[in-house]
């Protein structure tokens, strides 16, 4: 049918714009996170595109919800705007029909929002956690950088390494910055390495000089060395043994319903139930006078997702504290959420028969 197919090819060419602007600024916001994560010495500097990667991969489900609603508002939009919807009132076209075209264009792009939120999203954090706590279990000198200023994970020590060898074990030009409640100790030495005993591991210096400042007196003290050991605090990598809610399956979910897990659930139904419910209220939200060139529905529209989203986040945290239980989180908020939908879509397209109706006359009153 030529309604179907002009709404389906409208609606497809705006989803597949939006969604290219959508991921363009949210990857471009992520990856400047990502960058200042690994600077400040949170991740790896090699692992950053791969932890860019997850994290966009978590946040896919909700740039996708976001490009088909914002596609719905503009799609219809237009078509209010160029008179194209008062051709197919006129025609016996209500809104209520744009549904079944809406639906059918979006609802593969809805099976993806329910993979990714049921699959990929804890797949991509425990993998995103893993690749965390590998890089802050490593031993502080296994972290530091030729050339870069690097902090330990207590922040008591700054190392320095002005050129090391490949197998990362030796090191030259070693300096280390050591504050304690005592008082601070500059140490440097031409070369370095480590060595391990048992399960501890020592830093040996050779030829180099140690300098310490007491903290209450004042008193400097400077000593000349030949070689110089010191312990290193290295952690074996191990995994984590306890990985929080948005880090398990859904199956491992609903196999122990604590709250905090029942509240993971509905966070994640309810990104799937706000993407269909966010298309019918797209319907509804993109009507527009011709008359006026202004985008308010759009803006109205985008005011709405957000508040949308915040109740997603709300029910989780309702769930979590155990003072809802999932059954009346999701119905309270996506069902409340779909009947207001439908009753946008309902009084639109009875708004003009509902003017139009003539008043009963008052009694008394002059026939």
């Amino acid at each position: 049918m030529l309604f179907d197919s002009t709404v389906r090819k409208e609606l497809a060419r705006t989803f597949g714009a939006t969604l290219v602007v959508i991921l363009t600024i949210v990857l471009t916001m992520f990856l400047i996170r990502t960058v200042g994560q690994a600077a400040s010495g949170a991740v790896a500097p090699q692992d950053v595109v791969l932890l860019l990667g997850y994290v966009a991969l978590g946040h896919l489900p909700t740039m996708l919800a976001l490009a088909l609603f914002v596609s719905v508002v503009l799609a219809l939009g237009r078509m209010y705007r160029d008179s194209e919807m008062a051709i197919w009132f006129a025609s016996g076209v209500g809104l209520a029909r744009f549904v079944r075209p809406v639906l059918r264009t979006t609802w593969p792009v809805l099976v993806v929002v329910g993979l990714l939120v049921l699959y990929a999203w804890p797949w991509g954090n425990r993998n995103s956690l893993e690749l965390r706590d590998r890089y802050e279990q490593r031993g502080d000198l296994a972290r530091v950088t030729p050339g870069v200023f690097q902090t330990s994970a207590d922040g008591r020590r700054v190392f320095f390494v002005e050129r090391d060898s490949a197998d990362g074990v030796h090191a030259r030009n070693v300096f280390i910055l050591t504050q304690g409640s005592r008082g601070e100790a500059v140490t440097s030495a031409r070369s370095g390495r480590l060595e391990t005993q048992g399960e501890a591991r020592f830093l040996v210096l050779d030829r180099g000089q140690r300098n310490e400042v007491d903290a209450r007196s004042g008193e400097r003290t400077l000593s000349s060395f030949e070689r110089y050991r010191v312990l290193v605090s290295e952690r074996a990598v191990h995994a984590a043994e306890a990985l929080p809610p948005k880090a398990q399956s859904t199956a491992a979910l609903l196999a122990d319903p604590t709250p905090r897990h029942q509240a993971e659930v509905v966070w994640r139904l309810g990104l799937l139930f706000g993407a269909a419910n966010l298309l019918l209220l797209g319907i509804g939200l993109a009507a527009t006078n011709p008359r006026r060139a202004s985008n308010w529905n759009l803006l109205f529209a985008l005011f709405a997702f957000a508040v949308y989203y915040n109740l997603v986040n709300l029910s989780q945290a309702w769930v979590a504290s155990a003072g809802l239980s999932m059954a009346a989180a999701l119905l309270g908020v996506h069902g409340v959420a779909c009947a207001l939908a439908l009753g946008l879509v309902w009084w639109r397209d009875h708004a003009a028969v509902l003017r139009l109706r003539p008043r009963a006359p008052r009694a008394g009153a002059p026939a």
